[in-house]
């Protein structure tokens, strides 16, 4: 499950909302390495925080903890100052009753313009793209 959060290909697959396409950019997962993505939305008539449909992120890894944290702090790249500022999101693996692993996705400084409702919609989808992506490994 570690792996997938710190393989560029895995991030590119799995960590991108319905109707929307990832590219990665840059990703250096290591303490301190930078990393930047962009998220295309499919619909033609969508605004993206970036330019066109396309919303653009940068930023570094602030911890990595093998098997059960990894810690980003980034920024969105954007001309409007509502979205700007640096958030975190951190990602707690645990050990499930199961025998699977619990993900935790906390997000921090999210501007206040991107609406919460929006935000933890498409960390669901993450989630259950994370899922099948590591069922299937």
């Amino acid at each position: 499950m570690y792996r997938a959060l710190v393989d560029a290909g895995a991030v590119g697959r799995w960590r991108v909302p319905d109707g929307m396409t990832a590219q990665v950019h840059e990703f250096d997962a290591r303490e301190g390495g930078a990393f930047r993505v962009s998220l295309t939305y499919d619909a033609p008539d969508a605004t993206g925080k970036t330019l066109g449909r396309t919303d653009t992120y940068h930023g570094y890894f602030a911890r990595l903890v093998p098997g059960t944290e990894v810690v980003e702090v980034f920024v969105f790249e954007t001309a409007r100052p509502e979205l700007r500022g640096e958030m975190t999101m951190t990602t707690t693996l645990t050990d499930a009753e199961d025998g699977g692993t619990d993900v935790v996705i906390v997000h921090e400084g999210i501007p206040d313009a991107v609406p919460a409702a929006d935000n933890e919609t498409g960390t669901a989808m993450a989630l259950a793209n994370l899922a099948r992506l590591v069922e299937r490994a």
